[in-house]
């Protein structure tokens, strides 16, 4: 990433049309959030989306709804992270969503770690499950440690990856459509889908959601450093600012300052 302009430098912001996925993943975020949180808000484990398993010991409802209630407050947080004009104007309000995020993620993440063995659909599911918790956790301890030795290349990339990983829960109710459309399309037609077509179609969710989201942050992150490389800029050398200057080049600057 190209280095800072002085702080002396005024701060830029791009209008929102050159980011015109904001608005729509703000949107997005919010019909999911209004879908997954009701059956939870009673704490009543007979609301539960997905029966819990028999075999789940006595902690699972509980962690289950703080990973649940935790991970709405870091795709909200999320949201405000990537919002530019909220980054340069207020400064500090991006700073402590920052914090926000990483105090809502890692738990939210450690969460997912403790309840994987116990879900129903199988060992597919259940490792794509942990290796998406498992990214998630370490992507965002390095991204607040990169911010924390202020070293913002590194920690805008780092974050960008908590990101995605962080949407792929949303992600993954388009992904599970999708592959219930292939492996198990009795589901979507009101019949009796095979047992072992299900377990396929929500374990390949499972990893599609989280790895495709990946695979776009590598993409935008990569298009960034070609698009430095061709002004001649050390997109490798680490980014470090002084205490005070939050000024950034337009439409690249930090995420979140945990």
């Amino acid at each position: 990433m190209s280095p800072d302009p002085p702080p002396t430098a005024p701060s830029r912001v791009r209008p929102l049309p050159a980011r015109p996925w904001i608005g729509p993943l703000a949107l997005v975020t919010a019909v999911f959030l209004l879908h997954a949180l009701p059956p939870y808000v009673g704490l009543d484990p007979g609301e539960a989306r997905n029966a819990v398993p028999e075999s789940a010991p006595p902690y699972y409802y509980p962690v289950l709804v703080a990973h649940i209630f935790l991970g709405a407050v870091a795709l909200v947080t999320a949201c405000l992270q990537v919002w530019p004009r909220l980054r340069v104007r207020l400064p500090a309000v991006h700073r402590w969503s920052g914090r926000i995020y990483v105090l809502a993620a890692l738990p939210t993440g450690i969460a997912v770690l403790a309840i994987t063995p116990y879900v129903q659909m199988g060992p597919n599911q259940q490792v794509g499950n942990a290796v998406a918790a498992a990214l998630w956790i370490a992507s965002t301890v390095f991204g607040y440690r990169a911010a924390r030795r202020r070293d913002f290349t590194r920690h805008r990339e780092w974050m960008v990856r908590s990101f995605a990983l962080a949407f792929s829960i949303v992600a993954n109710r388009i992904w599970l459509m999708l592959s219930m459309a292939v492996f198990a399309p009795e589901v979507l037609t009101g019949g009796r889908p095979d047992l072992e077509a299900l377990r396929q179609a929500v374990g390949v969710s499972a990893w599609m959601s989280w790895v495709v989201n990946l695979i776009v942050a590598e993409l935008w992150l990569g298009r960034i450093r070609d698009r430095q490389a061709r002004a001649g800029a050390p997109a490798a050398a680490p980014r470090r600012e002084r205490a005070g200057a939050v000024s950034a080049p337009a439409g690249e600057g930090r995420s979140s300052h945990a």
